[in-house]
C-alpha cells in the first residue's frame, strides 16, 4: 500500500490522511495503529508519535482526547491542535461513509481506456476497478492509484484543487522518473474504508478549472527546462460519468489524469518536483530562498510512489537517488523498446466485411437483405456514440429493446426522435388475446416498437442489476417470446442485434438473461448478431456467456471496428436510392422534402414522391422480370419505362379517358373528398392501370396507395389529412390527395373510407370548391351484370382493342432484346395473347404434363390453384412454402427464390407481400385465370377433384402448422367454404362456389369435405352453420341439421344469423313435409305435426328477431362492420304463416268452398272463434278430430293476420324509409323483395276477398269495407305505401285510385286520424307523379287537413307519419294563401320527427342511411315538392354518390337553394317567415367544411329523419 496514498481526502497538502492498513473502525485501533497513525500525519514528527506510544494511547482513547491532555504528555501546542483537527476529520470521514449511498461494493468494472477522452464509457456506482494499484509493469500498461477524494465538504475550493494539483504532480513526477504510463483517479475508494478500487465519485461544479490549475502547477512545480515535456506527459483531467446503479445519471463524476512519459518526449531526463512554486523561487534573487524549496524525486515503488531525496532510517541520503538516476539511460530505452514493440503490432482485419457478411445475410445489400425485419436490443448509451449510430435509423427494425432508463432524455431515444416509434412497456406483449391482433394493435411490422426494458416510461422507476430480474424481467422475456412467434416475425428471417453501448461487466446483467432468452426462443445464437466497439467490452460480454451458457460466441461478435467504422460500413450497404431525400409536390411547381418522421408517422400509406426511384436499382431485370412473370406491378416498372432506350410503359385504352375527362370533372366537384371506380375482372391489368394514373400524376397530386383495406378508415383518414397539411400554408395553394385503394370486397367500407376523410378534412373560413382528397377505388368484380360503366366508374374487361394489342406486340419485341425466356414470362403473355383460353390452357397443360399428386411440389400447387380459383388473392407465406416443401431458408434478394422449391412448376407462382395483421411476404399462383385452367387440367388429365383438394388442404396438418400466415389461410380456407355470391342471374346461391362445384363435379363428396372442415374448424359457429343447411337443404336430414345448428348456437349465441338457422331448419323440415305428403286431404295427426312444427318455427325466428335487434346496437359501436339490421326473422315468420294457410287450405274444414276459406280468413283475422265455426258446420262430427286440433292452437291461429301485417308493415317501411349507402343493386334484397311480395299475394289472397254475397247482406258496411281492402291491398293504407308510389310510372292510374277512394272514405263516417294523414300523403304523391290529375285536392285544402291533424293528440304510432309530412308541407313560402301561423308548427314538428325515428327506427339504420323521398323545389304549393325519381331523370344515380347532380342545370332550375348559418354540427336555415328558423343536418357530416357561424346556401331534401342539406356551399 502506498505511503502517504490515503491522504486523498483531507486538507491541502499532499500529505494530509493516513492510509496504512489500518482497522476500519478506529475503537479497535491497537498503541501499534495510534503510533503508525501519527507518523503519517504532517508536521507532526516521530517525537511526538513515540510520547503516544508510551502513554499506551489506543483508538478508543484517541477518540477521547482533547488538546489539553496530549500537551499535558509533553506534547506542544501545534502537534496537538493538528492531532486532534486530523482525529476530528477522521471521524467525520466515517461517518460520511455510513451515508454514502451503495456503500455496498459492486461487481468488477474496467478502467476507462487510457489517454482517451472520448470514448463511451461510464462508470457505475460502487463498481469496483478490476485493475491493482501498482509500480511500473510493462511500461505501456498504465499504473495506477485511487483516491477517494469525498471528504472535502468543508473545504474551499481553492484547498480542493490545491489537494487534487498536489497529488496529480507527486503522482506524474513518479510516474516520468519510471518511464510507466499511468492513471491517477479521484472519486474511487480504496482499503479500509471501501473496497479496493470502489466507485465513488464526487460532484463536480466547475470542470475547467481544475484543468487551468494543472496547468499552472506544472510550471510551479517542475524545473523549468522541464516544464514543455511535463505538459506533454500530463494529459488534462478526465471526467468520467458514474451512473447509478439502476443506470440512471447520478451527476457525479471520477476524475482521472493520465500520465504518459514517451520516450521522444522524457529523452534521458529525470524530473524533480518542488514543493514551493518554483516561478516564486526564480524570481527571487536569493539564494537561500531557492535552497528553502523542498525538492523531490520520486519513483514508482510497487503500489506507491516514494521520493528518493526523503530521508527516513531505512536508506542512505542520496544513495539509492544517485544510484537510480544513473541508471536513467538504461530505463529511457527500455521505454523506447517497449514503445516499438507496441507499434510493430498491427491489427490485420476483416470484420467489415464479416459484417457485410451477417447483417444482410449473405447478400451485401440491405436492400435486398435476407432478413426482412431486426430486433436491436441495447443498453446504455453514449453521447459520443450517437453521430456513429445513424445507420441503425432506416434498418427495419421491428423491435428495439432498450435498457437505458433515460434513454428518450439523451440517449438512443432521443437521437431517433425524427423517426416514427411507438413506444411501448413490456406489459403490452402479454398474450391475452390472439397473437396476430395483439400485433395490429401494437402496429408491429409498420411502425417501429420502442420497448423499454427498465423503466422510463409511465413513471416506472428502473430496477438495479441485483432486483431487476425478479422486478421485470418475466415481462421482458414475454416481449422475446412475442416477437419470436412465427405469426409475428418470419422464422430464420429476421436477426437480433445486441448493440453494446455500455460494457457488460456483470453475470446479473439484464442484457445476458436476455441474450439467453432469444437463445433459446431461436434454438442457438445463429440469428444474433453482437456489436462491440471494443476488445474489452466484447471480452467481458464473451466470457460472461461462455462461463454462463457455454457458447462461444466469437463468431456471432463484431468487435475491432470502431462505431464510426461500423456506420459508414452499414450505411454503404444501402442502394443510392434508398439513401436520397424523397420530396413532395407542392402548388406552383415547388416541392417540399418528406422527412422520415413524417413518412414513418403515415404507416397506413405508401407514398408516391415526385423523385420516386431516382438512382436507379441494380436490380432492374429481375424486377422487370417478376413484373412480365405475373408478379404486382410496382413504380420501379414506371421508372425503367422511362429511361432512354426503353418503350413507354402500355397505356390502357382508359388511360387518356381518367387522366383528361374523370379526373378534372371531379376536380370541379364541392365534396372534400370525390371518388371514382376502376371495375376489373381479376387479372384484367385494373389495378396496373390505377398505379400508372397515380405515376403520372405525381407532380400534380399527392398521390399515395392504401397499404392495408383493414385499417381503421379514421386512422387513414388522419393520415391522410396529415399529408394534405404536411407543409401546406394558408398563402399557399396545396395539392390534393390521389389516394389509391385496391382490392376492397365491399362497397361499404369504401363510403366509411370515404366518409372518414371527409370528417378529417380540415374545415376552412369559406367554402371550399375543390376536392381535397379523391379516391381511386380499383376493385375486382366477378362478372360484368353486376356493374355498368358511369359518369364515375371505368370498366376494364378480359379482352383488349385493336391498338392495346399493338402495344403489347410491340412490347414484346423490346422484351426480346433483353430476355431469352420470354415466352414463359406468362403474367404479360397471357394479356399479349389477349386473355385467350386456348394460350392459357396450352400453358396449364403443358406446365402440369409431370403432375404427381404424392410429390409435396404437386400438392402446394394443387392447393394454391384451388385457393386461387376460389378466394380473392389468397397467397401462402413463404415460410409456410419453405417448410412444407422441405426448403432452407433461402435470401430473398433478386427474385423470390422459394419459386425454385416448385421445380417445374415454379413458373405458375410469383412472390407478393402480403398487408395483414402482420405484414409478410408469400407465394400465389401468376393469374387468376391461370389457376382455373390448372384446376380444370388436374381434372381432365391427372383426374385429381376438387373435393380431392380440399380434402388434402383441410386434412393435412402441415399447412397450420407454420405460424406466419396462418391466420390469413384460415380465412381463405374458410371464406371459400362458406362465402356464397348473390346474383339474380345464379341460382346457385345456397352454398359456395366450391361446394356447388363439389356437389356437381362428384356428387357425394361434398359431405366429406364439410366434415373435414368441421373438424379442421372445430370451435367455428359458422362452421357449424354451413353443415346445418347442407344437412337441411341437400340431404334433408333435419335432425342432423339440428345437431349441427345446436351446436353452432353454443358456439355463437350472440349472432342473429346462427339462431336464424335453427329456425330455417325447422321451416324446411315443415315445407318437406308438406311437399312430400301425398295424402288428400290432410289427416288429423299430420295437421298437428305440421302446427307444432308451425309454433316452433314461429318461436325461434321471433327469438331471431329479438336477437337481431341486440345485435344491430353492439354493431354501431363497432368499426368497420357495415352489416345491416337482419331481417331474416321477420321474413321467416310471414313464411310460415303463408304455409300454415296453405296446409289448412287444405284440409276439410276450410277446402270445400269460398264460404269456407272465408271463414278461415275471420278465423286467422281473429273475429270469429273456432268453436262457434264447428257448432254451425254440419259436417262437425266427422271433422271432429280436425276441430280438435284447430283448438288445441287458437291462440296461435286467431293472430296470424295481425302477426303478418305487422311484419309486412315493418319490412315495407324498412325498405322504403331506408336504403344501402350507394346507388347499387342489391341481389339478396331484391330477391328478398320479391319472396315478401309473393307472401303478400297469398296473404292479400286469404284477407282481402270476401265472398260477394256477404257484402250485400249490410248496405252501410260494404261500401267502406270495400275501400279499406282497396287500399290494403294496394299498400295505400300506411304513409310507407303511398310513398312507394312516388317511383310509379305516370301512366299507372293506381295513384290517382288511392286519392279517390280516401276522398270517398273521407264523406263517410268511418274515418280516422290515419286515414286523413294517407289522404294528404296522397295527394302529395299524385301531384308529385302526375301534376296535371283532375284529382288532386287544393293546396289549400290540404293545409287545413294538416293543421286538423295537428290539433288532436297524435297517437305513437302514427307520429312518423303526421310529423314528416308536416315537416315537408309547412316548410315556409312566399304564398299570400300559406297560414303563417301553421308554418310555425314546424319547429315543434320537426322535433317530434327525430325523436320518433330515433325511437322507431335507430336500431335498423345501421349499415343504411334515410331515404331522401322530396326535395324543396323553387316554386308553389305542391310544385315546390320534387320527388327523388323526377329527380333521377336529371343525372345517374352514381351522380348523387359523387355530387355531380347538383352541377346539373335542370336540377339547378329545378330545386330552391336555401340559406343559413353554420351552427355546430348543423345549419340554421333561414325562410321567408323570420320567426321560423330550420334546424338542417348536412346529409353527411363531413359535408359541413366551413367555419362555425358562416353563411351557406345549400338543398334541402326531407327524410324520415328530418330535412338534410346537399351541396353546401
Amino acid at each position: 500500500m502506498a505511503e502517504h496514498k490515503a491522504e486523498g481526502d483531507g486538507g491541502g497538502n499532499m500529505e494530509d490522511l493516513p492510509a496504512g492498513q489500518l482497522p476500519a473502525e478506529i475503537e479497535s485501533w491497537s498503541t501499534e495503529h495510534v503510533r503508525k497513525w501519527t507518523l503519517e500525519l504532517k508536521n507532526i514528527g516521530e517525537e511526538c508519535a513515540n510520547i503516544m506510544y508510551q502513554q499506551k494511547i489506543n483508538g478508543e482513547s484517541l477518540l477521547l482526547l482533547d488538546k489539553s491532555d496530549l500537551m499535558g504528555t509533553g506534547i506542544p501546542l501545534g502537534p496537538a491542535k493538528l492531532i486532534i483537527h486530523k482525529r476530528d476529520e477522521l471521524v467525520k470521514l466515517k461517518a460520511e461513509m455510513l451515508n454514502y449511498p451503495g456503500v455496498q461494493a459492486g461487481g468488477p468494472c474496467k478502467p476507462y481506456p487510457f489517454n482517451r477522452f472520448h470514448e463511451a464509457y461510464r462508470y457505475r456506482i460502487n463498481s469496483c476497478l478490476d485493475i491493482p494499484e501498482s509500480g511500473a509493469l510493462d511500461l505501456i500498461e498504465p499504473c495506477h492509484e485511487f483516491k477517494a477524494y469525498i471528504n472535502t465538504g468543508d473545504t474551499t475550493k481553492e484547498a480542493k484543487i490545491k489537494k487534487f494539483t498536489d497529488e496529480v504532480v507527486r503522482f506524474a513526477g513518479a510516474c516520468m522518473n519510471s518511464r510507466t504510463n499511468g492513471t491517477i483517479h479521484f472519486g474511487v475508494g480504496d482499503l479500509p474504508d471501501f473496497s479496493h478500487g470502489q466507485i465513488l465519485g464526487f460532484s463536480v461544479e466547475d470542470k475547467e478549472s481544475f484543468g487551468k490549475a494543472l496547468h499552472d502547477m506544472i510550471e510551479g512545480h517542475f524545473e523549468h527546462k522541464h516544464v514543455a515535456a511535463a505538459k506533454k506527459c500530463i494529459k488534462p483531467p478526465r471526467f468520467v460519468e458514474v451512473l447509478q446503479s439502476d443506470m440512471t445519471s447520478s451527476e457525479n463524476y471520477v476524475m482521472e489524469v493520465d500520465i504518459e512519459p514517451t520516450f521522444s518526449v522524457c529523452e534521458e531526463n529525470f524530473f524533480h518536483v518542488y514543493n514551493m512554486d518554483s516561478r516564486k523561487s526564480k524570481r527571487s534573487k536569493s539564494k537561500e530562498s531557492r535552497e528553502d524549496a523542498k525538492k523531490s524525486f520520486y519513483i514508482r515503488d510497487n503500489s506507491s510512489s516514494r521520493d528518493l531525496l526523503r530521508q527516513n532510517t531505512q536508506s542512505k541520503p542520496l544513495e539509492e537517488y544517485t544510484k537510480y538516476n544513473e541508471n536513467i539511460s538504461k530505463l529511457s530505452q527500455e521505454r523506447k523498446e517497449a514503445e516499438e514493440k507496441r507499434l510493430s503490432i498491427a491489427r490485420n482485419s476483416v470484420q467489415g466485411s464479416k459484417l457485410c457478411e451477417m447483417i444482410t445475410g449473405g447478400s451485401h445489400s440491405l436492400d435486398t437483405s435476407h432478413f426482412e425485419r431486426y430486433i436491436l436490443v441495447t443498453n446504455k448509451s453514449h453521447p459520443v456514440q450517437l453521430d456513429s449510430l445513424s445507420f441503425l435509423l432506416d434498418m427495419n427494425l421491428t423491435a428495439v429493446l432498450d435498457f437505458d432508463p433515460e434513454s428518450s432524455e439523451k440517449g438512443l431515444k432521443k437521437f431517433f426522435e425524427d423517426r416514427n416509434t411507438n413506444v411501448h412497456s413490456p406489459a403490452q406483449y402479454k398474450i391475452t388475446e390472439a397473437v396476430e391482433d395483439i400485433a395490429s394493435k401494437l402496429k408491429l411490422t409498420r411502425i417501429t416498437s420502442w420497448i423499454f426494458c427498465n423503466g422510463d416510461i409511465s413513471g416506472e422507476e428502473p430496477s438495479d442489476i441485483n432486483s431487476w430480474s425478479t422486478e421485470k424481467g418475466a415481462s421482458v422475456r414475454d416481449v422475446v417470446s412475442f416477437l419470436c412467434r412465427g405469426e409475428v416475425l418470419p422464422p430464420k428471417r429476421f436477426l437480433v442485434i445486441f448493440l453494446l453501448l455500455s460494457d457488460v461487466i456483470d453475470s446479473k446483467d439484464p442484457l445476458l438473461e436476455i441474450f439467453n432468452t432469444f437463445r433459446q426462443e431461436l434454438r442457438g445464437p445463429h440469428q444474433i448478431l453482437c456489436i462491440c466497439e471494443n476488445d474489452r467490452s466484447f471480452i467481458s460480454w464473451k466470457e460472461l456467456i461462455e462461463a454462463r451458457y457455454g457458447d462461444n460466441i466469437s463468431n456471432r461478435c463484431i468487435s475491432e471496428l470502431s462505431f464510426a467504422e461500423i456506420n459508414g460500413t452499414v450505411l454503404s450497404l444501402w442502394s443510392s436510392n434508398r439513401r436520397s431525400s424523397r420530396f413532395l409536390p407542392c402548388g406552383g411547381g415547388s416541392k417540399v422534402m418528406l422527412t422520415k418522421k413524417m413518412e414513418g408517422c403515415l404507416d397506413t400509406l405508401d407514398i408516391l414522391c415526385v423523385n420516386q426511384c431516382e438512382g436507379g436499382n441494380d436490380d432492374k431485370l429481375s424486377i422487370q422480370e417478376n413484373f412480365y412473370k405475373g408478379g404486382k406491378v410496382s413504380w420501379w416498372n414506371f421508372y425503367f419505362s422511362e429511361e432512354p432506350g426503353s418503350t413507354p410503359f402500355i397505356k390502357r385504352d382508359k388511360f387518356d379517358y381518367i387522366i383528361d375527362t374523370i379526373i378534372p370533372d371531379l376536380c370541379s366537384l364541392t365534396r372534400p373528398c370525390a371518388l371514382f371506380n376502376i371495375m376489373h375482372l381479376p387479372g384484367c391489368g385494373g389495378t396496373t392501370l390505377a398505379m400508372h394514373v397515380l405515376w403520372t400524376q405525381k407532380e400534380k397530386f399527392r398521390c399515395v396507395v392504401l397499404k392495408d383495406r383493414a385499417a381503421d378508415p379514421d386512422d387513414v383518414a388522419k393520415q391522410v389529412v396529415q399529408l394534405l397539411t404536411y407543409e401546406a400554408t394558408e398563402q399557399s395553394t396545396g395539392l390534393p390527395i390521389l389516394l389509391m385503394i385496391d382490392d376492397f370486397q365491399e362497397r361499404d367500407a369504401v363510403y366509411s373510407l370515404q366518409q372518414s376523410i371527409e370528417r378529417a378534412c380540415p374545415r376552412k373560413s369559406t367554402g371550399g370548391t375543390n376536392p381535397q382528397v379523391i379516391i381511386l377505388c380499383c376493385m375486382q368484380t366477378e362478372s360484368w351484370g353486376q356493374h355498368e360503366a358511369t359518369v364515375d366508374t371505368v370498366i376494364i374487361r378480359n379482352e383488349l382493342s385493336e391498338p392495346e394489342q399493338k402495344l403489347f406486340q410491340n412490347k414484346l419485341g423490346e422484351m426480346k432484346k433483353t430476355y431469352k425466356n420470354v415466352e414463359t414470362f406468362y403474367g404479360f403473355m397471357i394479356l399479349k395473347e389477349n386473355f385467350s383460353p386456348e394460350y392459357i390452357k396450352g400453358v396449364a397443360k403443358n406446365t402440369l404434363k409431370s403432375f404427381n399428386i404424392n410429390q409435396k411440389q404437386a400438392q402446394l400447387i394443387a392447393v394454391m390453384v384451388l385457393l386461387n380459383f376460389y378466394c380473392k388473392n389468397p397467397p401462402l407465406s413463404v415460410a409456410l412454402c419453405e417448410t412444407f416443401l422441405g426448403l432452407p431458408t433461402k435470401p430473398k434478394f433478386g427474385s423470390c427464390k422459394v419459386q425454385d422449391g416448385f421445380g417445374k412448376f415454379s413458373p405458375l407462382v410469383t412472390c407478393c407481400t402480403v398487408q395483414a395483421k402482420v405484414v409478410f411476404n408469400a407465394v400465389r399462383v401468376i393469374h387468376p385465370s391461370m389457376a382455373k385452367h390448372c384446376l380444370e387440367e388436374l381434372t381432365t388429365t391427372h383426374s385429381l377433384s376438387k373435393a380431392e383438394i380440399a380434402n388434402l388442404l383441410l386434412t393435412t396438418d402441415q399447412f397450420y402448422e407454420c405460424l406466419q400466415g396462418k391466420e390469413k389461410l384460415l380465412q381463405d380456407v374458410h371464406a371459400m367454404l362458406v362465402k356464397r355470391y348473390h346474383s339474380p342471374e345464379s341460382e346457385e346461391t345456397q352454398f359456395s362456389p366450391l361446394i356447388h362445384a363439389i356437389i356437381k363435379e362428384t356428387p357425394g363428396f361434398e359431405e366429406t369435405v364439410l366434415f373435414n372442415a368441421a373438424k379442421r374448424f372445430e370451435k367455428d359457429a359458422i362452421i357449424s352453420q354451413l353443415l346445418a343447411r347442407y344437412h337441411y337443404l341437400k340431404k334433408r336430414d333435419f335432425r342432423e341439421a339440428k345437431d349441427w345448428a345446436r351446436k353452432a348456437k353454443d358456439l355463437d349465441e350472440d349472432s342473429s344469423y346462427i339462431a336464424d338457422t335453427s329456425a330455417q331448419v325447422i321451416k324446411h323440415e315443415l315445407r318437406n313435409a308438406i311437399v312430400t305428403n301425398q295424402d288428400d286431404p290432410i289427416k288429423p295427426d299430420q295437421l298437428e305435426d305440421y302446427l307444432k312444427m308451425a309454433c316452433s318455427a314461429i318461436d325461434a325466428f321471433k327469438e331471431t328477431q329479438v336477437i337481431a335487434k341486440k345485435e344491430v346496437a353492439l354493431r354501431s359501436q363497432r368499426k368497420k362492420d357495415y352489416t345491416p339490421y337482419n331481417i331474416s326473422g321477420r321474413q321467416g315468420e310471414i313464411q310460415v304463416a303463408v304455409m300454415v294457410i296453405e296446409v289448412l287450405e287444405k284440409i276439410p274444414v276450410f277446402s270445400l268452398d269460398k264460404l269456407r276459406r272465408s271463414i278461415l280468413s275471420h278465423i286467422l283475422s281473429g273475429k270469429i272463434p273456432i268453436q262457434a265455426v264447428a257448432s254451425n258446420d254440419r259436417m262437425r262430427h266427422k271433422n271432429a278430430s280436425y276441430y280438435h286440433v284447430l283448438q288445441n292452437f287458437e291462440p296461435f291461429l286467431q293472430n296470424i293476420k295481425d302477426n303478418m301485417r305487422r311484419q309486412f308493415d315493418f319490412l315495407d317501411s324498412f325498405f322504403i324509409n331506408l336504403k344501402p349507402w350507394f346507388s347499387q343493386n342489391d341481389a339478396r334484397e331484391e330477391k328478398t323483395r320479391k319472396e315478401l311480395l309473393r307472401s303478400f299475394h297469398k296473404y292479400v289472397d286469404l284477407f282481402c276477398k270476401t265472398d260477394p254475397q256477404e257484402l250485400m247482406a249490410n248496405k252501410n258496411i260494404p261500401t267502406v269495407y270495400r275501400l279499406r281492402q282497396f287500399l290494403e291491398i294496394n299498400k295505400a293504407d300506411t304513409h310507407f305505401g303511398i310513398l312507394e308510389y312516388l317511383s310509379a310510372k305516370g301512366t299507372d292510374p293506381t295513384p290517382q285510385m288511392i286519392v279517390q277512394q280516401y276522398r270517398i272514405l273521407y264523406t263517410t263516417k268511418h274515418v280516422n286520424l290515419r286515414d286523413v294523414v294517407n289522404y294528404i300523403y296522397a295527394n302529395v304523391v299524385l301531384a308529385c307523379v302526375w301534376p296535371q290529375s283532375q284529382f288532386i285536392a287544393p293546396y289549400v285544402e290540404l293545409l287545413q287537413f294538416l293543421n286538423q291533424v295537428l290539433l288532436h293528440q297524435v297517437q305513437h304510432a302514427d307520429s312518423l307519419a303526421v310529423h314528416f309530412i308536416a315537416t315537408v308541407i309547412l316548410w315556409p313560402e312566399n304564398n299570400p294563401l300559406f297560414p303563417t301561423k301553421l308554418s310555425e308548427k314546424m319547429g315543434t314538428c320537426l322535433s317530434q320527427l327525430r325523436s320518433t325515428f330515433m325511437n322507431e327506427m335507430q336500431s335498423m339504420e345501421h349499415g343504411k342511411k334515410p331515404v331522401v323521398h322530396f326535395y324543396l323545389g323553387n316554386k308553389q304549393g305542391y310544385g315546390r315538392l320534387v320527388s327523388h325519381g323526377a329527380l333521377t331523370k336529371c343525372g345517374s344515380p352514381e351522380q348523387f354518390d359523387n355530387g355531380q347532380i347538383w352541377r346539373e342545370e335542370r336540377v339547378k332550375r329545378i330545386l330552391l337553394r336555401v340559406c343559413g348559418v353554420v351552427q355546430r354540427n348543423c345549419i340554421l336555415a333561414n325562410t321567408c317567415n323570420p320567426n321560423v328558423k330550420v334546424e338542417v343536418w348536412p346529409r353527411y357530416k363531413s359535408d359541413l367544411k366551413v367555419m362555425e357561424d358562416n353563411r351557406v346556401s345549400f338543398y334541402v331534401g326531407f327524410t324520415m329523419k328530418g330535412p338534410v342539406a346537399f351541396d353546401i356551399k
